[in-house]
């Protein structure tokens, strides 16, 4: 079974994950070609790290016969590679050496949940999930995920930082193209909602919280436009509509309302 065999895949992940991280620290202790290659050499190592993380998903996946997103073990998989993707993406982008040690940080923490906390993972897939808008409407969303968990992360390195003002840009963007990914990932979910159960919207608590984050980051984008100056409050309300985030992905469950009504309870641990 591929999911025994998932702590062999993670370490060699980390291991390339971690080397990358190191090397992108050595890079600024040089200057020219030195410091291009040694860039370079971060980028190709946390580059096959992500690239063996893949390939656990995509194992698992044809061994699964069904897309590896039915529970909440196996969204953290697509959250681990995503955070390394975007982490990935703006060292490539922007140069921030610290970047790819808090994607591995993070990515290190959701890889710890899933070996002391393994969850049943089977063939079973139940009608609902069977539609074909299921499996883009998960993936788009964890990636709008960790594009808002990197902006939250350059957030809380920018709250300690002596010239804040010059990370908010970048946050500006992530965050952008991050709300762009969770309005892609809401139109799918209707189209599956209407597939599913008859439906594009029923104001389920899953729902319900997609919306109250979809809100506080659009809140973010207008606070950044009507108040560009004002970057503490920006960076609070930005925490905020994380932490809204995160109750809309896994907080949910916790909720007795949530374990009564809601049809999307089937991801904590079935």
């Amino acid at each position: 079974m591929p999911w025994n065999n998932f702590l062999y895949f993670a370490i060699a992940a980390l291991l390339f994950w971690v080397a990358g991280s190191v090397m992108a620290w050595i890079a600024p202790k040089h200057t020219g070609a030195a410091a291009f290659d040694n860039r370079k050499v971060a980028l190709l190592l946390y580059t096959l790290g992500t690239m063996v993380f893949l390939a656990f998903i995509i194992t698992m996946w044809v061994s699964l016969e069904r897309p590896p997103m039915r529970t909440l073990g196996e969204t953290r998989l697509w959250y681990s590679f995503f955070l390394a993707v975007v982490g990935l993406v703006i060292y490539a982008r922007w140069k921030y050496p610290w970047i790819l040690s808090f994607s591995t940080l993070m990515a290190l923490v959701f890889i710890c949940i899933n070996l002391f906390k393994p969850e049943i993972h089977t063939k079973a897939l139940m009608p609902a999930l069977q539609s074909p808008w299921f499996a883009p409407h998960v993936i788009v969303y964890m990636f709008a995920y960790a594009l808002l968990a990197a902006a939250t992360l350059i957030a809380l390195y920018a709250i300690f930082a002596k010239k804040r003002e010059q990370y908010l840009p970048q946050i500006d963007q992530l965050v952008t193209l991050g709300i762009a990914f969770l309005t892609f990932g809401m139109l799918f979910g209707a189209l599956w909602a209407k597939e599913a159960w008859g439906h594009y919207w029923s104001w389920d608590p899953k729902e319900t919280w997609a919306a109250v984050t979809w809100f506080a980051y659009l809140a973010y984008i207008h606070f950044r436009r009507w108040k560009p100056a004002h970057h503490r409050s920006a960076i609070a309300i930005l925490l905020i509509a994380f932490c809204m985030l995160q109750m809309c992905w896994w907080g949910i469950n916790y909720l007795p309302s949530a374990r009564e009504t809601s049809v999307h309870t089937y991801g904590s641990s079935k």
